[in-house]
């Protein structure tokens, strides 16, 4: 594999010359990328820097994913205008493991070293630590944009959050990482690292960076945003939320997601199509790519109904509050399920029905939808 290779979509390789020195040493590199657990749901975004991960393992390199649950108390202030608020322990151990469940959707599982940072930081003393504040200073960490808005604003800083590079940086240290991964966001503390490495005698780390994913809504795909596609989302929502990106990000994500150069000829349709299958095989195979499409073309494209239709018994209540009945089967709430219904888009065998309050009668037997993809089948007991 060429070099690249290994930086495709990359955005800095730092040093200039420095992969190509590390990769002369003849011995499989240990290529490291920190991972954010505080949410449970693995992004399509957050597999862009674990393809680059993949692309290492598959030259027989290893890849360390570090999970920070120690640094997690604190919150990585990376892009933040004010301090993060701290996680509990046991959320971010359940997230840990679902990370690299999710994860392993594109890396190698067996050429992966999973290291939790609570393995070296909570060990270090009052001394060792003031050892690793010295390999930078107070000045060079303000350089950093968020933190050099926050001081010309007046906002507020903890020390803790100055102490995060840092910390992150030990990671590098103890790990011993020839490589690490991030996205363009943490290139000041990927290079942090670097010199924290070299002030504890050991060969410095290349920082490669790799830019972000955008969603259908032009922003930043983000778990906290909710405008997300999950690495092991069911089939159907992958399929149907891929087929939402608009046509003018069908180059990006042809380019990161599916790292081909350029987009196929033809109606942007059967290209958004194409990705769609490809976002879906990777995750749960061609079968489960085939019937996304058919469920997609039936339901989406043609407005009808799905093969299998849930289905659901109604209370006792007569009339039968839609909005509460909405909320209980689809997992809104339920002044969204009052929107829908204002807005005509919930159908009761396909007619819109616009009353809150129905009668259970109109509603024994009836064919529920809630917007397009959304369907349940009332039953009686």
């Amino acid at each position: 594999m060429s070099i690249a290779e290994l930086t495709r979509n990359a955005v800095h390789v730092l040093p200039h010359g420095g992969l190509e020195e590390k990769l002369r040493l003849g011995r499989p590199l240990r290529v490291k990328l920190g991972i954010d657990v505080t949410a449970p749901d693995v992004t399509l975004g957050n597999g862009i820097p674990l393809q680059r991960m993949a692309a290492f393992q598959r030259e027989g390199h290893l890849g360390v994913l570090i999970v920070g649950d120690y640094t997690s108390r604190i919150g990585d202030p990376s892009g933040r205008s004010r301090e993060r608020p701290m996680i509990d322990p046991a959320e971010i151990d359940r997230n840990a493991q679902r990370y690299f469940e999710h994860a392993c959707t594109i890396i190698d599982a067996d050429r992966t070293e999973v290291r939790f940072n609570s393995e070296w930081l909570s060990e270090l003393g009052f001394a060792e630590i003031l050892r690793l504040t010295r390999a930078t200073t107070v000045a060079q960490l303000l350089e950093r944009e968020d933190f050099a808005k926050r001081f010309a604003s007046n906002a507020p800083i903890s020390v803790s959050e100055l102490l995060y590079p840092l910390m992150q940086a030990y990671d590098s240290v103890a790990v011993r990482a020839d490589v690490e991964l991030g996205g363009t966001d943490q290139l000041f503390n990927l290079l942090t690292g670097r010199e924290v490495m070299a002030a504890y005698g050991l060969e410095p780390q290349v920082a490669l960076t790799v830019v972000y994913l955008d969603s259908w809504d032009g922003t930043g795909m983000s778990a906290s945003r909710g405008n997300y596609i999950g690495l092991q989302e069911p089939p159907d929502e992958q399929f149907g939320k891929t087929m939402r990106i608009p046509d003018g990000l069908l180059e990006q994500w042809y380019r990161l997601v599916m790292e081909r150069d350029g987009v196929p000829e033809g109606e942007a349709m059967e290209a958004k199509l194409a990705l769609a299958r490809f976002v879906v095989a990777r995750a749960h195979g061609e079968d489960a790519a085939r019937r996304a499409e058919e469920h997609f073309t039936r339901v989406v494209r043609e407005g009808r109904a799905p093969e299998n239709v849930p289905e659901a018994e109604l209370s006792s209540a007569d009339p039968v509050h839609l909005p509460a009945l909405l909320a209980e089967q689809f997992g809104v709430s339920t002044s969204e399920a009052r929107r829908l219904i204002t807005q005509g888009a919930v159908k009761l065998d396909g007619e819109p029905i616009l009353d809150f309050d129905v009668p259970r009668s109109r509603l024994e037997g009836a064919l529920v939808q809630a917007g397009k993809r959304r369907f349940v089948r009332i039953v009686t007991a």
